[in-house]
């Protein structure tokens, strides 16, 4: 930044920032390739009687489901152009999944890719556009809708190595699979979409370049 005339070098700690503290996009160019793996979750908190509406596929809109899985894949393979700073990922696979509660809808993304940095802003991503898409569908029938708690749960691979959000539950645990598509809710715990198999918790070090944790549970 300039003051009194003179350009002052800064130190911001950031990774984003250069040292006159423009934004930038950060050269991983010398990075290994390695897999990893991100994931995140978040929910829509509703009436009680919209769950039960969507748990019996009484949605005027239609596939609520349907319709909401292929929405937060398609945003995890435009995170690049969503975020500005975020690199492009050649992204190997993405799941995206959903729990009945009480009174919500939770949410669970799967990212993977072979690449320079970390990938839980596409999980992420995938998250915050298939809760999206929920209010979308069933607005109509519910004005108290609320997206809340999107949030890394886990991540593999990369310089920081493992983490994992202290006290997430398993998945398994935050509800019942819609219409039973997704997950066998009693399926032993362990699989990559599992956050409570994701191995000891980290410091949740972001991954240079990419703004937070990258890769997941396995």
């Amino acid at each position: 930044m300039r003051t009194g005339g003179r350009t002052v070098i800064m130190d911001t700690g950031f990774t984003h920032l250069d040292e006159a503290g423009r934004a930038r996009m950060v050269d991983v160019s010398g990075k290994p390739v390695t897999v990893r793996e991100a994931v995140a979750r978040g929910r829509v908190r509703m009436a009680p009687e919209t769950v039960r509406r969507l748990r019996a596929g009484d949605v005027p809109k239609g596939d609520v489901w349907a319709v909401a899985r292929v929405a937060g894949i398609m945003a995890a393979k435009e995170t690049g152009r969503l975020i500005p700073l975020c690199h492009p990922l050649p992204l190997d696979a993405v799941e995206v999944d959903f729990r009945l509660g009480e009174d919500a809808v939770e949410i669970q993304a799967v990212a993977r890719t072979a690449a320079r940095t970390g990938v839980e802003m596409e999980a992420l991503t995938a998250v915050a556009v298939a809760a999206l898409t929920i209010v979308d569908m069933c607005k109509a029938l519910d004005r108290t809708l609320v997206i809340e708690g999107v949030r890394l749960v886990a991540k593999r691979g990369g310089r920081s190595g493992e983490y994992r959000r202290p006290g997430e539950p398993a998945w398994a645990d935050l509800g019942s699979p819609p219409g039973g598509v997704g997950r066998d809710p009693q399926a032993p715990a362990g699989g990559a979409g599992d956050a409570s198999a994701a191995g000891p918790a980290g410091n949740g070090a972001g991954e240079e370049g990419r703004g937070g944790a990258c890769a997941s549970p396995s």
